[in-house]
């Protein structure tokens, strides 16, 4: 049964990385943690999610801009291989509370803000962003939902936003979990399990395509805030 334990949110993530751009990782880590240890299940999770970016990569591979990719993954991935040691010494549980108490008060702001979804951030702000979602990735694979804000805002289509937002995270996947192999966190005994959860993340992306092509911009935009409240809630409270 074990197995199940890897398929099943591998496919609901997958699902939820098709219609959001981002959550995989979030998902992932509400259910592995019973089978590893937090930074095992942050690398586990990476990997799967790369089964489903690669797929939205290749699916919007005409509407990617690497000029608005490059400067924010080198802020994102230095801070991502500091902050990837840190699992052991610091307090993780107040970390996790930080972060679900930001997502919940910035899902709220852009969920009644009637300009946050057209405003371009200033490089300060952005930058803001980056540091944020890079600390958290290293920690616990969560980088998704700033990232995810900060490429909406620079997004007139789906296709736009899905087609940066995922290849910066595929340079993402490749980047920290070399990083993680080289720290010997992520080994080859978890490979059967993160092939598994590849398979459900595929089923679940594929499922994603079937239901995006009929949502508008704006109902896209609404789900990613609604998630990022609902990811805010789970971290703050549970």
């Amino acid at each position: 049964m074990t197995w199940l334990l890897v398929f099943l949110p591998g496919l609901l993530a997958g699902l939820v990385q098709g219609l959001t751009g981002f959550g995989a990782a979030i998902v992932m880590m509400i259910f592995l943690p019973q089978l590893f240890s937090i930074a095992q299940s942050a690398a586990v999770a990476g990997v799967i999610m790369a089964a489903s970016v690669l797929t939205l990569v290749w699916r919007n591979r005409h509407h990617i801009h690497l000029r608005q990719i490059v400067i924010p993954f080198i802020i994102y991935a230095s801070v991502a291989a500091y902050s990837v040691h840190l699992g052991q010494e610091l307090d993780v549980q107040l970390l996790r509370r930080l972060l679900g108490a930001l997502l919940v008060a910035l899902a709220i702001y852009f969920s009644l803000s009637k300009r946050a979804a057209t405003q371009v951030y200033p490089w300060w702000l952005a930058g803001i962003f980056m540091i944020i979602s890079g600390f958290f990735n290293g920690l616990f694979g969560i980088g998704g939902p700033l990232m995810a804000l900060y490429f909406l805002s620079l997004a007139d289509t789906t296709a736009d936003y899905l087609g940066n937002l995922q290849t910066f995270f595929l340079i993402d996947v490749i980047y920290i979990s070399t990083v993680r192999v080289l720290n010997g966190i992520l080994t080859p005994v978890l490979i059967p399990n993160i092939l598994i959860g590849m398979v459900g993340a595929v089923i679940g992306t594929a499922i994603a395509a079937r239901i995006l092509p009929h949502l508008p911009m704006t109902t896209v935009r609404h789900l990613i805030y609604l998630f990022i409240g609902l990811s805010g809630s789970y971290y703050l409270f549970i």
